[in-house]
């Protein structure tokens, strides 16, 4: 059967669909629109990479309500698990028996130190990008690119701005804070089994940001992103 001219051949829907995979993993959860938007592709072509990668189980659909609750719930994809470990975990038993070992050889603690020492590339990196800067949002904004550079698709969300008016309105400060987002984690399935990953790597976060940051949701947990909170103070 002849291809139309024009048509995209298999290879190419398949490039696009991982492209689609990796908007949403970065970004969801997020409209087919803005995946649309992202890729310069029409909403209803990204839809189609879309159903696909729902029908094979590596994006999930939520339904999210409109302001004030107005409206029909708007749908919103995210990666679900089976999405997550499509992106590649060979190491996983190899990792799993080696610190199953250890533990049981040498106790929880020599675990912890696996997991501190796989930080280490991280905090290295990151004090080398941030320099000599002391402002907590710019510091932010460097650990979540050094991150996302580690495959973690970290991005940071402002949350808790005031509202129309702000502070010169009501009167009162505005509480102020960032979420790191990491879309991905390289981790998740060994993290899952061995929770000390993701103990060090949020005390690693307090410790290089000089806050008290709280995890809002993990990945191995059940959590399509994990989230860390990360007060920037009043303002």
């Amino acid at each position: 059967m002849d291809v139309p001219a024009g048509a995209p051949v298999d290879g190419q829907r398949e490039s696009t669909r991982e492209r689609v995979l990796q908007v949403v993993l970065t970004q969801g959860p997020v409209s087919a629109a803005r995946v649309g938007e992202a890729l310069e592709l029409t909403a209803a072509a990204v839809r189609r990479h879309l159903d696909v990668l729902s029908e094979e189980g590596a994006v999930e659909v939520k339904l999210v309500s409109g302001n004030r609750g107005a409206g029909r719930p708007s749908r919103r994809y995210v990666v679900s698990r089976a999405g997550q470990s499509r992106l590649g975990n060979d190491y996983l038993e190899v990792a799993v028996q080696a610190l199953d070992q250890l533990g049981a050889a040498a106790g929880r603690d020599a675990v912890r130190t696996v997991a501190r020492q796989r930080f280490a590339a991280v905090e290295q990196r990151y004090r080398e990008a941030i320099g000599t800067t002391t402002d907590l949002k710019e510091r932010t904004n460097a650990l979540a690119r050094v991150l996302d550079g580690e495959g973690f698709a970290a991005s940071v969300r402002t949350v808790g701005r005031a509202g129309r008016g702000g502070a010169a309105t009501t009167g009162q400060p505005t509480l102020r804070a960032a979420q790191i987002c990491q879309g991905h984690c390289p981790l998740q399935d060994l993290a899952a089994q061995f929770p000390e990953f993701c103990e060090e790597e949020t005390e690693l976060f307090a410790r290089l940001l000089g806050v008290d940051v709280r995890r809002l949701s993990t990945v191995p947990t059940g959590g399509h992103v994990c989230t860390t909170h990360v007060p920037l103070g009043r303002g």
